[in-house]
Protein backbone atom coordinates (compact mmCIF):
# COMPACT_ATOMS: atom_id res chain seq x y z
CA UNK A 1 0.00 0.00 0.00
CA UNK A 2 1.37 3.31 -0.98
CA UNK A 3 2.21 5.67 1.48
CA UNK A 4 0.16 9.29 1.66
CA UNK A 5 2.05 12.57 1.38
CA UNK A 6 -0.15 15.70 2.61
CA UNK A 7 2.27 18.65 0.35
CA UNK A 8 0.88 21.94 2.10
CA UNK A 9 1.13 25.07 -0.47
CA UNK A 10 1.35 22.27 -3.44
CA UNK A 11 0.48 23.85 -5.94
CA UNK A 12 3.02 26.44 -5.35
CA UNK A 13 6.15 26.90 -7.43
CA UNK A 14 8.27 24.70 -4.73
CA UNK A 15 5.68 22.44 -3.53
CA UNK A 16 4.54 21.22 -7.04
CA UNK A 17 7.90 20.18 -7.53
CA UNK A 18 7.90 18.13 -4.36
CA UNK A 19 4.58 16.75 -5.68
CA UNK A 20 6.42 15.56 -9.08
CA UNK A 21 8.54 13.46 -7.30
CA UNK A 22 6.76 12.61 -4.73
CA UNK A 23 4.78 10.56 -6.97
CA UNK A 24 7.35 9.53 -9.08
CA UNK A 25 9.22 7.83 -5.79
CA UNK A 26 5.63 5.68 -5.46
CA UNK A 27 3.99 8.38 -2.86
CA UNK A 28 0.28 8.81 -2.92
CA UNK A 29 0.26 12.73 -2.68
CA UNK A 30 -2.86 15.27 -1.25
CA UNK A 31 -1.84 19.08 -1.59
CA UNK A 32 -3.73 21.82 0.34
CA UNK A 33 -3.92 25.30 -1.02
CA UNK A 34 -5.61 28.70 -0.68
CA UNK A 35 -4.54 29.25 -3.76
CA UNK A 36 -4.09 32.94 -3.22
CA UNK A 37 -5.00 35.13 -5.85
CA UNK A 38 -1.56 37.35 -5.42
CA UNK A 39 0.46 34.07 -5.72
CA UNK A 40 -1.29 31.95 -8.56
CA UNK A 41 -2.13 33.58 -11.45
CA UNK A 42 -5.35 30.87 -12.02
CA UNK A 43 -5.37 27.20 -10.77
CA UNK A 44 -2.08 25.37 -11.70
CA UNK A 45 -2.26 22.87 -13.39
CA UNK A 46 -1.24 19.24 -11.13
CA UNK A 47 -1.81 15.56 -12.42
CA UNK A 48 -4.95 13.93 -12.11
CA UNK A 49 -4.19 11.18 -9.81
CA UNK A 50 -3.69 14.18 -7.33
CA UNK A 51 -6.32 14.69 -4.30
CA UNK A 52 -6.42 18.32 -4.30
CA UNK A 53 -7.84 19.96 -1.51
CA UNK A 54 -8.91 24.11 -1.50
CA UNK A 55 -8.42 25.16 1.81
CA UNK A 56 -5.96 27.77 3.99
CA UNK A 57 -3.79 26.55 6.70
CA UNK A 58 -5.19 28.83 9.31
CA UNK A 59 -8.31 26.81 9.02
CA UNK A 60 -8.20 23.81 11.35
CA UNK A 61 -11.33 22.43 9.59
CA UNK A 62 -9.45 22.16 6.16
CA UNK A 63 -6.12 21.02 7.87
CA UNK A 64 -8.08 18.06 9.82
CA UNK A 65 -9.55 17.02 6.29
CA UNK A 66 -6.52 16.99 4.50
CA UNK A 67 -4.65 15.25 7.36
CA UNK A 68 -7.23 12.21 6.91
CA UNK A 69 -5.09 8.86 6.10
CA UNK A 70 -1.97 10.71 5.85
CA UNK A 71 1.49 9.25 6.71
CA UNK A 72 3.50 12.42 6.31
CA UNK A 73 3.39 15.97 6.19
CA UNK A 74 6.00 18.53 3.30
CA UNK A 75 4.74 21.84 4.78
CA UNK A 76 5.62 24.37 1.69
CA UNK A 77 2.52 26.62 2.39
CA UNK A 78 3.94 30.26 3.45
CA UNK A 79 4.04 33.50 2.29
CA UNK A 80 7.70 34.24 1.62
CA UNK A 81 9.64 37.26 -0.04
CA UNK A 82 11.33 40.39 2.01
CA UNK A 83 7.11 42.06 1.84
CA UNK A 84 6.36 45.29 0.45
CA UNK A 85 6.45 47.16 3.87
CA UNK A 86 5.35 46.70 7.65
CA UNK A 87 2.47 46.27 6.96
CA UNK A 88 2.53 42.86 5.57
CA UNK A 89 3.51 41.78 9.20
CA UNK A 90 -0.18 40.49 10.20
CA UNK A 91 -0.35 38.69 6.96
CA UNK A 92 3.14 36.88 7.18
CA UNK A 93 2.31 36.12 10.88
CA UNK A 94 -0.91 34.62 10.15
CA UNK A 95 0.45 32.27 6.79
CA UNK A 96 3.68 31.09 8.02
CA UNK A 97 3.92 31.45 12.34
CA UNK A 98 -0.38 30.65 12.61
CA UNK A 99 -0.50 28.30 9.87
CA UNK A 100 2.10 26.17 10.98
CA UNK A 101 0.69 26.13 14.84
CA UNK A 102 -2.80 25.05 13.01
CA UNK A 103 -0.74 22.32 10.80
CA UNK A 104 1.01 20.96 14.01
CA UNK A 105 -1.81 20.93 15.78
CA UNK A 106 -3.64 18.58 12.97
CA UNK A 107 -0.66 16.52 12.88
CA UNK A 108 -1.24 16.02 16.77
CA UNK A 109 -5.05 14.77 16.58
CA UNK A 110 -4.38 12.13 13.59
CA UNK A 111 -1.45 10.90 15.12
CA UNK A 112 0.96 11.81 12.32
CA UNK A 113 4.81 11.84 13.43
CA UNK A 114 6.60 13.09 10.39
CA UNK A 115 7.20 16.48 9.23
CA UNK A 116 9.51 18.02 6.78
CA UNK A 117 9.35 22.04 7.18
CA UNK A 118 9.94 24.25 4.16
CA UNK A 119 11.99 26.59 6.06
CA UNK A 120 14.80 29.00 4.88
CA UNK A 121 18.53 30.84 4.63
CA UNK A 122 16.81 34.10 6.11
CA UNK A 123 17.08 32.87 9.71
CA UNK A 124 20.70 33.44 9.83
CA UNK A 125 19.98 36.82 8.97
CA UNK A 126 23.85 37.98 7.59
CA UNK A 127 25.99 35.19 6.55
CA UNK A 128 28.93 33.73 8.14
CA UNK A 129 31.99 36.08 8.12
CA UNK A 130 35.65 35.72 8.99
CA UNK A 131 37.95 38.43 11.21
CA UNK A 132 41.54 37.23 11.80
CA UNK A 133 40.24 33.68 11.26
CA UNK A 134 37.41 33.39 14.17
CA UNK A 135 33.75 33.78 13.71
CA UNK A 136 32.20 37.14 13.87
CA UNK A 137 28.37 38.29 13.33
CA UNK A 138 28.09 41.75 11.93
CA UNK A 139 25.72 43.96 12.68
CA UNK A 140 22.85 45.44 10.19
CA UNK A 141 24.19 47.41 7.72
CA UNK A 142 23.59 51.39 7.95
CA UNK A 143 21.53 53.38 5.74
CA UNK A 144 24.70 56.25 5.52
CA UNK A 145 26.98 53.37 4.17
CA UNK A 146 24.67 51.99 1.66
CA UNK A 147 23.80 55.54 0.68
CA UNK A 148 27.32 56.14 -0.40
CA UNK A 149 28.04 52.91 -1.60
CA UNK A 150 29.91 51.31 0.84
CA UNK A 151 27.91 47.65 0.95
CA UNK A 152 30.72 45.26 2.75
CA UNK A 153 29.76 44.82 6.50
CA UNK A 154 32.69 46.09 7.83
CA UNK A 155 35.17 44.13 10.91
CA UNK A 156 36.57 45.87 14.32
CA UNK A 157 39.28 47.70 12.15
CA UNK A 158 37.17 49.12 9.75
CA UNK A 159 37.71 46.62 6.88
CA UNK A 160 35.22 44.83 5.04
CA UNK A 161 35.02 41.30 6.54
CA UNK A 162 35.67 37.70 4.80
CA UNK A 163 32.15 35.89 3.72
CA UNK A 164 32.18 32.08 4.33
CA UNK A 165 29.71 29.27 3.95
CA UNK A 166 27.03 29.51 7.06
CA UNK A 167 26.78 25.98 8.58
CA UNK A 168 23.33 24.84 10.61
CA UNK A 169 25.16 25.27 14.14
CA UNK A 170 25.71 29.15 13.19
CA UNK A 171 24.03 31.93 14.92
CA UNK A 172 20.67 32.57 14.47
CA UNK A 173 19.51 36.57 13.31
CA UNK A 174 16.24 36.79 11.54
CA UNK A 175 16.23 40.62 10.18
CA UNK A 176 13.01 40.66 8.40
CA UNK A 177 9.12 40.13 9.00
CA UNK A 178 9.58 37.13 6.56
CA UNK A 179 12.59 35.82 8.55
CA UNK A 180 11.19 36.46 12.23
CA UNK A 181 7.65 34.14 11.25
CA UNK A 182 10.30 31.40 9.00
CA UNK A 183 12.49 31.00 12.46
CA UNK A 184 8.67 31.04 14.36
CA UNK A 185 8.23 28.18 12.17
CA UNK A 186 11.13 26.55 13.20
CA UNK A 187 10.56 26.76 17.25
CA UNK A 188 6.92 25.77 17.07
CA UNK A 189 7.88 22.38 15.31
CA UNK A 190 10.98 22.10 17.69
CA UNK A 191 8.31 22.89 20.57
CA UNK A 192 6.29 19.72 18.52
CA UNK A 193 8.54 17.58 18.89
CA UNK A 194 9.28 17.65 22.35
CA UNK A 195 5.44 17.45 22.97
CA UNK A 196 4.69 14.48 21.03
CA UNK A 197 7.51 12.59 20.12
CA UNK A 198 7.38 13.32 16.47
CA UNK A 199 10.49 14.09 13.98
CA UNK A 200 10.74 17.17 11.96
CA UNK A 201 13.79 17.92 8.95
CA UNK A 202 13.66 21.66 8.63
CA UNK A 203 14.83 22.60 5.09
CA UNK A 204 16.70 26.02 4.93
CA UNK A 205 16.20 26.62 1.50
CA UNK A 206 18.70 29.45 -0.28
CA UNK A 207 18.12 30.88 -3.85
CA UNK A 208 15.47 28.58 -5.58
CA UNK A 209 15.24 28.93 -9.19
CA UNK A 210 13.54 27.50 -11.96
CA UNK A 211 11.11 26.44 -14.27
CA UNK A 212 7.61 28.00 -13.19
CA UNK A 213 8.84 30.69 -10.71
CA UNK A 214 6.10 33.34 -10.31
CA UNK A 215 6.25 36.35 -12.25
CA UNK A 216 5.31 39.75 -11.29
CA UNK A 217 4.62 39.36 -7.89
CA UNK A 218 6.14 41.56 -4.97
CA UNK A 219 7.27 38.62 -3.10
CA UNK A 220 9.23 36.81 -6.31
CA UNK A 221 12.90 36.12 -5.58
CA UNK A 222 15.79 37.88 -7.43
CA UNK A 223 16.29 35.17 -10.15
CA UNK A 224 12.06 35.49 -10.96
CA UNK A 225 12.72 39.41 -11.42
CA UNK A 226 15.35 39.38 -13.75
CA UNK A 227 14.19 36.60 -16.15
CA UNK A 228 10.96 38.42 -15.78
CA UNK A 229 12.46 42.10 -17.02
CA UNK A 230 14.29 39.72 -19.79
CA UNK A 231 10.75 37.90 -20.69
CA UNK A 232 9.54 41.72 -21.44
CA UNK A 233 12.29 42.78 -22.86
CA UNK A 234 13.72 44.91 -20.69
CA UNK A 235 17.28 45.68 -18.71
CA UNK A 236 17.79 43.18 -15.47
CA UNK A 237 19.00 45.77 -12.53
CA UNK A 238 20.93 44.90 -10.29
CA UNK A 239 20.91 46.41 -6.76
CA UNK A 240 23.87 47.64 -4.44
CA UNK A 241 27.04 46.38 -6.88
CA UNK A 242 26.19 43.00 -7.79
CA UNK A 243 28.84 41.29 -5.83
CA UNK A 244 25.88 40.00 -3.17
CA UNK A 245 27.08 36.48 -2.88
CA UNK A 246 24.16 33.77 -3.19
CA UNK A 247 23.89 29.57 -3.61
CA UNK A 248 21.46 29.60 -6.32
CA UNK A 249 20.07 25.92 -6.17
CA UNK A 250 17.21 24.10 -8.74
CA UNK A 251 13.94 23.54 -7.75
CA UNK A 252 14.35 19.77 -8.93
CA UNK A 253 17.42 19.62 -6.59
CA UNK A 254 15.06 20.87 -3.58
CA UNK A 255 12.15 18.60 -4.55
CA UNK A 256 15.39 15.38 -4.38
CA UNK A 257 16.14 17.00 -0.84
CA UNK A 258 12.39 16.88 0.32
CA UNK A 259 11.89 13.46 -0.40
CA UNK A 260 15.33 12.52 1.37
CA UNK A 261 14.25 13.96 4.19
CA UNK A 262 10.82 12.31 4.14
CA UNK A 263 12.94 9.27 4.68
CA UNK A 264 15.05 10.59 8.02
CA UNK A 265 13.21 9.68 11.20
CA UNK A 266 15.46 11.30 14.08
CA UNK A 267 16.55 10.02 16.80
CA UNK A 268 16.06 10.51 20.63
CA UNK A 269 18.06 13.30 20.92
CA UNK A 270 18.10 14.78 17.34
CA UNK A 271 14.57 14.51 16.29
CA UNK A 272 14.21 18.26 14.80
CA UNK A 273 17.13 18.74 12.61
CA UNK A 274 17.82 21.79 10.11
CA UNK A 275 19.65 21.25 6.73
CA UNK A 276 21.15 23.67 4.81
CA UNK A 277 19.73 22.99 1.25
CA UNK A 278 22.49 24.89 -1.31
CA UNK A 279 24.09 23.53 -4.26
CA UNK A 280 27.27 24.34 -2.33
CA UNK A 281 28.57 26.98 -5.31
CA UNK A 282 29.10 30.35 -4.79
CA UNK A 283 27.94 32.91 -7.68
CA UNK A 284 27.52 35.93 -7.25
CA UNK A 285 24.15 38.08 -7.73
CA UNK A 286 25.52 40.09 -10.76
CA UNK A 287 26.46 36.38 -12.00
CA UNK A 288 23.09 35.20 -12.32
CA UNK A 289 22.10 38.53 -14.48
CA UNK A 290 24.49 37.97 -16.92
CA UNK A 291 23.66 33.99 -17.00
CA UNK A 292 20.58 34.95 -17.89
CA UNK A 293 21.00 37.63 -19.64
CA UNK A 294 24.05 35.46 -21.82
CA UNK A 295 21.12 32.59 -22.66
CA UNK A 296 18.02 34.53 -23.01
CA UNK A 297 19.88 36.90 -25.38
CA UNK A 298 18.84 39.50 -23.61
CA UNK A 299 20.42 42.65 -23.00
CA UNK A 300 23.17 43.01 -20.57
CA UNK A 301 22.01 43.89 -16.69
CA UNK A 302 22.60 47.03 -15.38
CA UNK A 303 24.35 47.64 -12.01
CA UNK A 304 22.28 50.36 -10.02
CA UNK A 305 23.61 51.09 -6.73
CA UNK A 306 20.27 50.90 -5.29
CA UNK A 307 19.39 49.08 -2.30
CA UNK A 308 16.76 47.54 0.10
CA UNK A 309 16.99 48.19 4.05
CA UNK A 310 16.58 44.50 5.07
CA UNK A 311 18.75 42.44 2.20
CA UNK A 312 21.89 41.09 3.66
CA UNK A 313 24.78 41.38 1.70
CA UNK A 314 26.10 38.04 1.88
CA UNK A 315 25.03 34.38 2.81
CA UNK A 316 26.19 31.05 1.13
CA UNK A 317 25.59 27.43 2.48
CA UNK A 318 27.44 24.42 3.48
CA UNK A 319 25.16 21.23 2.29
CA UNK A 320 27.82 19.28 3.94
CA UNK A 321 24.72 18.28 7.05
CA UNK A 322 22.56 16.96 3.84
CA UNK A 323 25.16 15.19 1.78
CA UNK A 324 26.17 12.90 4.63
CA UNK A 325 23.32 12.62 6.45
CA UNK A 326 20.68 12.43 3.94
CA UNK A 327 23.11 11.24 1.01
CA UNK A 328 21.64 13.98 -0.78
CA UNK A 329 23.90 16.63 -2.64
CA UNK A 330 22.66 19.06 -5.68
CA UNK A 331 22.60 17.40 -9.20
CA UNK A 332 21.64 20.25 -11.44
CA UNK A 333 24.83 22.97 -12.35
CA UNK A 334 24.87 26.53 -12.09
CA UNK A 335 25.06 27.27 -15.54
CA UNK A 336 23.23 23.95 -16.69
CA UNK A 337 20.12 25.48 -14.63
CA UNK A 338 20.47 29.17 -16.28
CA UNK A 339 20.39 27.99 -20.04
CA UNK A 340 17.31 26.69 -18.96
CA UNK A 341 15.35 28.54 -16.96
CA UNK A 342 16.10 31.78 -19.64
CA UNK A 343 13.54 30.54 -21.87
CA UNK A 344 11.32 28.13 -19.36
CA UNK A 345 7.83 29.68 -18.71
CA UNK A 346 7.24 31.07 -15.88
CA UNK A 347 3.79 31.04 -13.69
CA UNK A 348 1.05 33.03 -15.39
CA UNK A 349 0.80 36.44 -13.90
CA UNK A 350 -1.24 37.51 -10.92
CA UNK A 351 -3.66 40.25 -11.28
CA UNK A 352 -2.64 43.32 -9.74
CA UNK A 353 -5.02 45.81 -7.93
CA UNK A 354 -5.49 48.83 -9.72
Amino acid sequence: MPRTLLVTGGAGFIGREIVLAARGAGWRVRVLDSFRPDVHGGVPELPDDVDVLHGDVTDAASVDAALDGVDAVSHQAAKVGLGVDFADAPDYTASNALGTAVVLAGMTRAGIGRLVLASSMVVYGEGRYLEGGRTVRPPARRREDLDAGRFEPLGSDGQPLEPTLVVEDDDLDPRNVYAATKLAQENLSAAWVIATGGSVAALRYHNVYGPGMPQNTPYAGVASLFRSALERGETPRVFEDGRQRRDFVHVRDVAGANLAALDWTGSEDRAFRPFNVGSGTVHTIGDLAEALSRHAGGPAPEVTGEYRLGDVRHITASAERLRSELGWSAEVDFDSGMREFATAPLRKAVARDE
